[in-house]
């Protein structure tokens, strides 16, 4: 099997699984979390700045998750997992900048939950392993979307870039911004990077402290959070409250 074979079947079996990305992160933040000696970090003492960072870096990338999800038609991948699927080429919108805007988003919401981890080495690690998985997952979706779209997928290609835009000017997108579109697709995402928050910090105190406990307005937060989600999969799997016909 060639390296290019390989690369695409390494990146269709991590496609079917890459839901599986943040159990592998909360799992590998552990050891970092034990190693790290809090006394040596300056910045510990002065929370607001770092929080802000980490602050900024989550926002950014579920704005940039929900405006192209918000914005993309039926027929794309979305979030199933058995196989490829493209009705039609996406080139607008914040696909005229970026030929991989979710994974762009969600590289930075795992950046400052890597960062929340307070590692110094963690978000270096984080990184590694986010290209190298997703490296392979990309490559597998543009083999298919060159197969299916041929000169027109090259030709969007040479002028995007994969991962990080070159401009920040998009084209508009045909498709309308669709808020229930963002409701109906997104909330995993979100409960899984907060989940992914409350892990360190239930570590964290664990670690450092030798019991668990966390701070009541953190335990409200995630429990009003499930709520909400809990709503969000009722209604999208029960009722026609956030059904659309031209989305996905």
């Amino acid at each position: 099997m060639s390296l290019e074979q390989s690369f695409e079947k390494q990146g269709n079996f991590l496609f079917k699984y890459r839901g599986q990305f943040p159990i592998i992160l909360f799992l590998l933040a552990i050891p970092f979390i034990y190693s790290t000696d809090l006394s040596n970090l300056y910045f510990i003492d002065n929370k607001i700045f770092y929080y802000i960072i980490i602050s900024i870096l989550f926002i950014l990338g579920f704005i940039i998750r929900c405006y192209t999800i918000g914005t993309t038609p039926s027929g794309t991948s979305g979030r199933n997992t058995k196989s490829q699927i493209a009705d039609s080429l996406n080139t607008d919108g914040v696909y005229s900048i970026i030929r991989h805007p979710l994974y762009l988003g969600n590289y930075l919401i795992w950046l400052s939950i890597a960062i929340y981890t307070y590692s110094l080495f963690f978000p270096l690690f984080m990184s590694l392993l986010f290209w190298l998985y997703y490296e392979r997952i990309m490559f597998a979706e543009e083999k298919f979307l060159e197969k299916k779209f041929g000169d027109k997928f090259i030709n969007w290609s040479n002028l995007v870039p994969a991962f990080f835009p070159k401009k920040l000017v998009m084209t508009v997108s045909p498709v309308k911004f669709s808020f229930k579109s963002v409701l109906r697709r997104e909330y995993a995402s979100y409960l899984s990077a907060i989940s992914a928050f409350l892990f360190i910090d239930i570590v964290r105190i664990i670690v450092f402290n030798n019991m668990l406990f966390l701070e009541k307005n953190k335990l409200i937060f995630f429990i009003v959070s499930i709520i909400i989600v809990l709503i969000l999969r009722t209604l999208k799997h029960y009722t026609l409250l956030l059904n659309e016909s031209d989305r996905s």
